[in-house]
């Protein structure tokens, strides 16, 4: 099986002097995730679920929301994927969480980038993916509303 160049951080042009390639702001939301769904998702209440993934490097990334009067309160994630994919997502769930639906519908893939001090070019599609999962998690939140409220 041939290496992936783009989710492959080993073809990434390092020049940190620890061989870090990401700034300190990704590696802390690597290492020390926000907002993370630990154990079994079943366990966790939600209003609103969005699975996405990617087909060239294989991450894959399910969100899922807690909503109150029009605002997340809370937000939990999983994903399969690298230290970017990760720390994107951990970013992004700090973000919308107490957001109006709208505004978190809103963040766009280059905010998130820019609020972990940027990501390298060849890992910008990972801000990306978390951003398609929050809007996927949102259209599932309105469209089971639009049913329950039609049902009335």
């Amino acid at each position: 099986m041939q290496d992936n160049p783009v989710c492959d951080n080993r073809n990434a042009e390092n020049n940190s002097p620890n061989g870090w390639v990401y700034t300190e702001t990704v590696k802390e939301h690597f290492l020390n995730p926000r907002n993370f769904l630990m154990g079994d998702e079943s366990q966790y209440p939600y209003d609103g679920v969005g699975t996405v993934g990617n087909p060239i490097c294989g991450d894959q990334m399910r969100m899922y929301l807690q909503i109150k009067d029009n605002r997340i309160t809370d937000i939990k994630w999983k994903t399969y994927g690298c230290a970017s994919a990760i720390a994107s997502t951990s970013a992004l769930s700090e973000l919308a969480k107490g957001r109006t639906l709208d505004a978190a519908q809103e963040i766009s893939a280059a905010e998130i980038a820019d609020y972990l001090g940027g990501l390298p070019e060849h890992k910008f599609h990972c801000s990306v993916l978390g951003h398609e999962a929050l809007r996927a998690a949102i259209q599932d939140y309105r469209q089971n509303f639009d049913k329950a409220r039609n049902a009335l």
